[in-house]
């Protein structure tokens, strides 16, 4: 028998480095955000009946809703990697894509919350939001930057989850090899986490 037979191909998998660049990713995104939060207070804290005043446009329950929503999905994506750990690939696959349909979701509420409030003229650079006082239009810049910025990130993630998704049916994510499922999920827990924020700051004043 030719040597090449007895040959034997192993592929590199550092699980450590993978973590730790995944979680610096996660930093810098936190880094990103946590400016905004910081500029988001000392806004607030200049101006805090203007902001108080510019919440109430906005819809409470839709925002409660998205949030019931969102920590929803960070459950079913945590259950679609218990799931391949367990070496279970279909209900894993179900999992992620429920965890898709969520998103969506969270996704189709913001366009109808953003929606309406271009119906009422409150978008940036329209004479409705620029007749409102300075407080206000802060606001309502940081609410658009802040929760576009978010939606943005949920999209991502949504793309990002299918792939996983198109990695599982492949075989590429298995029970024994399943980092890059676990890398998306750490990412959506942010993206909830970050939203977990974002609720209190802007529809919650007090």
């Amino acid at each position: 028998m030719s040597s090449s037979e007895h040959t034997v191909t192993h592929v590199h998998r550092d699980d450590v480095a993978s973590r730790m660049g995944m979680w610096l990713f996660l930093f810098t995104e936190l880094l990103l955000f946590g400016g905004m939060f910081i500029l988001y207070s000392v806004y607030r804290y200049n101006n805090p009946d203007a902001f108080h005043l510019a919440a109430k446009e906005l819809n409470t329950i839709i925002g409660t809703f998205n949030t019931a929503i969102l920590l929803t999905s960070s459950l079913t994506m945590a259950l679609s990697i218990t799931a391949i750990q367990r070496n279970n690939k279909s209900l894993s696959i179900f999992f992620q894509l429920i965890t898709v349909v969520l998103a969506l979701g969270f996704m189709v509420n913001k366009y109808f919350e953003w929606g309406a409030k271009f119906s009422h003229g409150i978008y940036p650079g329209s004479d409705e939001l620029l007749s409102k006082p300075a407080g206000e239009i802060l606001f309502f810049g940081l609410y658009y930057v802040m929760t576009g910025l978010h939606g943005l990130h949920v999209l991502i993630g949504i793309g990002l989850i299918l792939l996983m998704t198109y990695y599982t049916v492949k075989d590429v994510i298995t029970h024994d090899n399943y980092m890059k499922l676990e890398s998306a999920g750490l990412y959506w827990h942010l993206v909830d986490i970050i939203w977990i924020f974002l609720f209190p700051l802007f529809y919650l004043i007090t």
